[in-house]
């Protein structure tokens, strides 16, 4: 949403506010912004000012993303990281397990 208004009879007030494209967006992508001054000073500013604001609200949008995919990746080694060891030390125990050396039963005696 943009507003405009009239401060006094020289200067006019500009404000930009976005809206969340999805409820569980970041805020910090939301943040209004406000320029101020005469007429002149506006046609001068406002366009290369609103279009470093959008490219950094990009790359912010950019970096929020790829935290939240690296600390998925995060979660994900964390939860496999048990189930993980648990095989390793299954295979270990296996590894150090003598070949070919069971324990024999002793076989039954044929005498009655």
């Amino acid at each position: 949403m943009i507003t405009v208004s009239r401060v006094n009879q020289n200067f006019i007030l500009v404000n930009f506010n976005p809206s969340r494209k999805k409820e569980d967006e970041s805020a910090a992508l939301a943040t209004p912004l406000s320029f101020s001054g005469t007429l002149e000073d506006l046609d001068r500013k406002l366009g290369s000012n609103l279009a470093s604001y959008v490219d950094e609200n990009l790359q912010l949008q950019s970096t929020l993303a790829e935290a939240k995919a690296d600390m998925e990746a995060a979660a994900k080694a964390a939860r496999d990281q048990p189930r993980a060891k648990r095989t390793l030390n299954a295979k270990k125990h296996e590894d150090t397990a003598p070949k070919g050396q069971r324990r024999r039963l002793p076989k039954p005696s044929t005498k009655t």
